[in-house]
C-alpha cells in the first residue's frame, strides 16, 4: 500500500495528495478496492485437507462446500465439489485429445453412504479387502468431495473394476502425466501403503486446487501426508 506522508505531496496512481484529508480518500478508496477482491477470492474450503485413517473429518466440514449435480458413467447422479467438478472437466477434454476417455465413477459421499459401499465391500468381498481400499465412515476422503473416482472407457467397454485399471498401466501413465496441470494428484501411490494406509488405486483422484502444490507432490512423487509433514517441518 502506498501511503501520502504528513502535508506533503506524493503522486498516487496520477492522483496529487496536497493535505491528509485527500491521501486518507485516496488511500481509503484502494484499501476498499483491495479488500473486496480479496474477499472475491477468498475461500473457506480448505483444499489440503487431509482425511485418512488417523484423521477424522471435521463435522462442519461438510457445510463449507459447494456441491454440483453430475451424471457419472452408470448414469447415476453424483455430487462434486464445483471447482473441482471444473477442473475434472478440463482434464477430461485434454485427455481426449489423447484418446483417452475418462469417466466419472464416485466423488462425494455422505457418512451414510460410506457406511453402505463398507458393508457392501465387506460382504461381496471381505474385511481384509475392505480394509485395503475402502475407508470407514467419517475416516473418508469422498467426504471432502475432492477426491473422485474414475473409470475408463476403452475399445468402447467400461473398465471400472481397480484391478483392471491397474492392468492398464500405460494408459494411467499418461492420465497421471497429466493431473498436475489441472490441480489433482495421485492420492494412494504404489509402494506407499505404509504411509495412505490403503492399496494402491490408479484411479482416485485428489483436487488440492493449487497447481504448484499439485506439481510438486506429482513430481517428487508424495503422498498427501508427506507433503504436508514436510510443511510443518
Amino acid at each position: 500500500m502506498t501511503a501520502c506522508g504528513n502535508k506533503s505531496e506524493e503522486n498516487l496512481e496520477g492522483v496529487s495528495c496536497s493535505i491528509d484529508s485527500e491521501c486518507e480518500t485516496v488511500a481509503d478508496t484502494e484499501n476498499s478496492e483491495k479488500t473486496e477482491d480479496t474477499t472475491e477470492n477468498q475461500t473457506d474450503i480448505d483444499y489440503l485437507i487431509l482425511v485418512n485413517k488417523e484423521n477424522k473429518l471435521p463435522e462442519d466440514r461438510e457445510s463449507k462446500i459447494e456441491l454440483v449435480e453430475v451424471q457419472n458413467a452408470y448414469d447415476e447422479t453424483i455430487r462434486v465439489e464445483k471447482e473441482a467438478l471444473e477442473k475434472y472437466n478440463e482434464l477430461r477434454d485434454a485427455l481426449l485429445e489423447e484418446w483417452i476417455d475418462i469417466e466419472l465413477d464416485s466423488s462425494y459421499r455422505s457418512v451414510e453412504k460410506q457406511q453402505q459401499v463398507w458393508d457392501d465391500f465387506e460382504k461381496e468381498k471381505w474385511l481384509e479387502y475392505a480394509q485395503k481400499y475402502v475407508a470407514v465412515p467419517w475416516y473418508s476422503e469422498h467426504h471432502t468431495a475432492l477426491a473422485i473416482d474414475i473409470c475408463i472407457k476403452k475399445d468402447g467397454v467400461l473398465i471400472y473394476e481397480n484391478e483392471d485399471m491397474i492392468a492398464e498401466p500405460e494408459i494411467f501413465a499418461k492420465i497421471h502425466e497429466k493431473l498436475a496441470d489441472y490441480g489433482f494428484i495421485l492420492r494412494y501411490l504404489e509402494w506407499k501403503e505404509d504411509i495412505t494406509g490403503y492399496s494402491y488405486e490408479p484411479r482416485h483422484l485428489r483436487y488440492v486446487w493449487d497447481v504448484n502444490v499439485a506439481k510438486e507432490i506429482m513430481d517428487n512423487g508424495l503422498t498427501l501426508e508427506e507433503y504436508l509433514n514436510k510443511l510443518e517441518k
